[in-house]
């Protein structure tokens, strides 16, 4: 897994941002009804964060998650992918998501996308940014080849290379790609070779896609977190980067 069940954005809580949430009940174009997050600033600039976990899900990393970019003014929604296997319910600390991970596609994992898009336009955001971590980093840049009309598409750690079910990934869509990338990635992670991420580089670079790749050097995977006190300055970074990209691009 990406990060442990303890674990918290390394992202300082605003206090006195005037800011409210709730679960939702979302529902894909193939009628799939699935579990979200919403946050939202009592004032909002219309622009939206779509929110792509890990390989876990919706859980509290990411609705803590939501919470922060509310509070600096953007409305977000955290999504989870497991509607078609695991229902809507809250899951506890146990839930085995593997199996449910194994039984999600590219185009079940877009059509959940689609329908939070579709939530985050309904809630007057003209504007709107998918940041997606690990399997939702590298799903966040194939929501840019989705005909959502993304603002930008940030991916923490995803895997830009070919899926493990020979699905085409973000390097081989790179000329599908229509809007601006991120990618914030570790230099240390063992699961994503730098060879890979050079190569994601260089497909952008040869269909014009504008991008830049941050790699922090000795950051492993997941390193966005308050518990990796050692790269608390690498996730400070990579936040800034964020909100950067974000008010360049959705602005």
């Amino acid at each position: 897994m990406c990060f442990d069940l303890d674990s918290v954005p390394p992202v300082p809580s605003l206090s006195g941002a005037a800011v409210s949430n709730r679960d939702l009940v979302l529902e894909a174009a193939d009628g799939n009804r699935f579990a979200a997050f919403e946050a939202m600033p009592d004032e909002t600039a219309g622009v939206g964060v779509a929110i792509l976990p890990d390989v876990r899900g919706l859980y509290r990393f990411y609705e803590e998650l939501a919470l922060r970019f509310a509070e600096r003014g953007y409305a977000a929604v955290a999504l989870d992918y497991f509607g078609r296997t695991a229902g809507i319910d809250k899951r506890g600390d146990g839930f085995e998501y593997m199996p449910h991970v194994g039984q999600t596609t590219p185009e079940s994992v877009q059509a959940d996308v689609a329908a939070c898009v579709a939530h985050l336009r309904a809630e007057e955001c003209a504007r709107i940014v998918s940041v997606g971590f690990c399997f939702g980093g590298r799903h966040s840049w194939l929501a840019a080849a989705g005909g959502y009309d993304l603002a930008g598409a940030i991916g923490f750690y995803g895997r830009p290379g070919t899926g493990a079910d020979g699905s085409p990934g973000p390097t081989r869509r790179a000329s599908e790609l229509a809007c601006p990338i991120l990618g914030l990635m570790g230099g240390n992670d063992a699961g994503i070779p730098l060879e890979d991420v050079a190569a994601f580089d260089a497909a952008l670079d040869d269909a014009g896609v504008e991008h830049e790749l941050v790699v922090y050097d000795g950051a492993p995977h997941s390193f966005f977190d308050r518990k990796q006190e050692e790269f608390a300055t690498e996730s400070a970074n990579a936040w800034n980067r964020t909100l950067a990209f974000i008010d360049a691009n959705a602005h």
